[in-house]
């Protein structure tokens, strides 16, 4: 690898009291990687990512961005630095329609938040753009409210990366989904990554993390426990026993 990690966390620790929600995580992320993590539900993932992305302090240890120390950088500053982030709760402007989320996108995410601003032709042709490349363009005058799960999800996607971040995070993209849906997130993560975008996603459909990640992380009691191929989850003792149980078998079984 040439050049800073694209994204380094350096003993990174988040403690309430002598709890401790992340315990000195130290990680490496490349341009172009796509990371999966995993883990029982209180193992600390949506708290690390929320450090990674500014919305909460660490108590100790450094986030670095493209060799950038940004420990405690407000999350709209990490936005514009080409840091897109999700969220486990599909959100979104409910009583708007699915192209005035996209537009809000598109202007508040510039930073063109001027009294006053016009929406001009540019912005409506990128923001249909992407509702387009994301099987949304016939939802548009749709008010958000009224769409389908999936379709909201897709749209939260859409919003984060239409101004092409370099990285994008994502908390459970797939939960909730029905198999079929399931699979057209894994077709829609390849037209990611096709762009250029590095993910790293939490998840707990292992079908999914297996099929869309190139590199797998398991954290457990606010530690990194795995780091390895996605296929070798299944076979590491310790994930098996204090988060897979007897899944682990049905993914050895459909490798």
């Amino acid at each position: 690898m040439s050049g800073p990690p694209l994204l380094e966390c350096r003993n990174v620790a988040k403690h309430y009291g002598a709890l401790a929600a992340v315990d000195g995580v130290d990680l490496v992320i490349a341009p172009g990687e796509t990371v999966g993590i995993g883990g029982p539900n209180g193992a600390g993932k949506t708290t690390f990512f929320d450090l990674i992305s500014g919305l909460i302090t660490v108590s100790s240890g450094q986030v670095l961005y493209r060799g950038e120390d940004i420990t405690g950088r407000a999350p709209y500053r990490l936005f514009h630095d080409g840091m897109a982030r999700t969220f486990q709760v599909t959100s979104g402007f409910g009583g708007l329609t699915v192209l005035q989320n996209i537009l809000a996108a598109v202007i508040y995410g510039s930073g063109r938040t001027k009294p006053g601003l016009l929406i001009g032709r540019a912005d409506r042709d990128r923001a249909m753009a992407s509702l387009d490349a994301f099987g949304l363009a016939d939802l548009a005058e749709r008010r958000v409210s009224d769409i389908p799960v999936l379709a909201r999800k897709k749209l939260m996607v859409a919003t984060a990366v239409v101004h092409e971040p370099k990285i994008l995070l994502l908390d459970e993209p797939v939960g909730g989904l029905l198999p079929k849906e399931v699979d057209e997130f894994i077709a829609l993560m390849g037209g990611l990554r096709a762009r250029g975008i590095s993910i790293v996603f939490i998840e707990h459909v292992m079908r999914f993390l297996t099929a869309v990640a190139n590199r797998a992380l398991i954290m457990h009691q606010g530690k990194l426990i795995y780091d390895g191929e996605p296929r070798g989850i299944a076979k590491d003792a310790l994930v098996r026993s204090v988060y897979l149980g007897s899944e682990a078998d049905a993914m050895e079984a459909s490798a």
